[in-house]
């Protein structure tokens, strides 16, 4: 595996099962609740089913450190190779990706069992001597289950908001409605020729790499996150209905697809309601917006006379800054009101769009091999976002991370953060 994909800080036999154990752990304390028709179901394309997640994370154990490291290992069942594979050409063909939904065999219980069988076999692996490639296989494999973690968590949350009976992932619980979000002030940076990017200590993804050089022009960031009040005056002033404020492709979607308020809300008595992984709750006006796409955020962003911050300007505000936030560790599952001084909410509560392109970084090359594919192959036609959510697994974000989707998804936790030339 070529360096620039990873690289890791050193780590003990003990520490490296010990942190294999804990997010595997986790993973199953998220589906501990789920039916088996629960986590069979998928909502949409870009949706997985629950057991779907659960097992891709496994075979990818399975399939790269396993397989090529641990003469005799016996694979759970030969067709998981088909099945659970998601984009790795490299590796073979695959079950696609719209039909997930239709894998009702093998049931939750037996993909329970091929978790089992795999994390026997890589602890038995990973007590004995482990070489450099392997560990750094293991490390990514783990922050890759912490992605999926996150997805887990968006893609049920997509799935039970298409049901009537609006069910709740975790139990209902009472908000804190009455917490205000501090005043928006503006914090100026003076910009000029800066380092961005991984530096190369600790644990980044290959998109990170390499640091470079980048000039930056002064400019302002807001100090925190647009609110779901902020959202609504933009709602009442006919946002949703004027293309002046909207790219024209995004214009397009908006009219093709009836937008006229962030996916999962509605009105009802008066007030705005939203989907939430507890269940149906009133908006809660003071905490960030919440599932729009870049072109809504883009809209807004024009409509209050702003801008979306560049990646650039974003990692330079974010870079001394605690990464401590209302992320998947706190359980609340859902964006909180950001009060206090200073920058507030980088981290957690909501991705935050910028409005740059997700683009190969000067001197970025993909690793050989399947693992190359990671994320290389998707820097085409989507849009970068920063500073993680509400269910982004604590630890899992820093400021360098890129989180990346198409400019018209909505059923991340994304909201926006505004910039403007100073």
């Amino acid at each position: 595996m070529s360096e620039a994909l990873n690289r890791t800080e050193p780590v003990t036999p003990e520490s490296l099962i010990r942190r294999f154990d804990e997010i595997r752990s986790r993973s199953l304390d998220l589906a501990s609740d789920l039916s088996d028709a629960d986590a069979t179901v998928q909502s949409m394309e870009d949706a997985s089913p629950a057991k779907w997640h659960l097992a891709h994370v496994t075979w990818f154990f399975e399939r790269f450190i396993l397989k090529p490291n641990v003469d005799g290992y016996r694979g759970f069942d030969d067709d998981y190779d088909y099945l659970f594979n998601s984009y790795y050409d490299a590796v073979g063909e695959r079950h696609p990706r719209p039909c997930r939904g239709l894998l009702s065999r093998p049931a939750l219980e037996e993909v329970l069992a091929y978790r089992t069988h795999v994390d026997a076999a890589m602890r038995s692996l990973l007590s004995g001597d482990v070489s450099e490639r392997v560990s750094e296989l293991v490390t990514l494999g783990l922050h890759h289950e912490e992605q999926h973690q996150e997805l887990f968590l968006t893609d049920i949350l997509h799935l039970f908001a298409q049901n009537p009976l609006k069910p709740a992932f975790r139990a209902p619980e009472p908000r804190l409605m009455k917490a205000a979000s501090a005043e928006m002030c503006w914090h100026r940076f003076e910009g000029g020729l800066l380092g961005i990017g991984h530096d190369g200590e600790g644990f980044a993804f290959d998109c990170e790499e390499p640091r470079h050089k980048r000039w930056i022009e002064p400019f302002e960031l807001a100090s925190r996150a647009v609110t779901n009040a902020d959202w609504i005056q933009f709602i009442e002033d006919g946002g949703y209905e004027d293309p002046a404020y909207w790219l024209s492709d995004g214009w397009a979607v908006c009219v093709s697809e009836g937008w006229h308020c962030p996916l999962y809300w509605k009105q009802g008595e008066g007030e705005w309601w939203t989907m939430t992984l507890r269940g149906w709750q009133p908006v809660d006006r003071e905490a960030p917006v919440c599932h729009v796409s870049y072109y809504e955020a883009d809209a807004y962003a024009s409509w209050a006379g702003a801008r979306l911050p560049d990646e650039a300007e974003w990692e330079i505000a974010a870079s001394n800054t605690s990464l401590a936030g209302n992320d998947a560790g706190t359980g609340r599952l859902s964006p909180a009101p950001q009060t206090g001084d200073g920058l507030l909410g980088l981290f957690g509560d909501v991705w935050e769009w910028t409005r740059s392109a997700y683009a190969p970084y000067p001197g970025f090359a993909a690793a050989e091999g399947a693992v190359g594919e990671y994320n290389g192959k998707f820097m085409s036609g989507q849009y970068v976002l920063r500073g993680g959510s509400c269910v982004t697994p604590r630890g899992h974000v820093r400021a360098t991370y890129r989180n990346f989707f198409h400019p018209e998804k909505r059923w991340q936790f994304a909201g926006l953060r505004l910039a403007r030339d100073a």
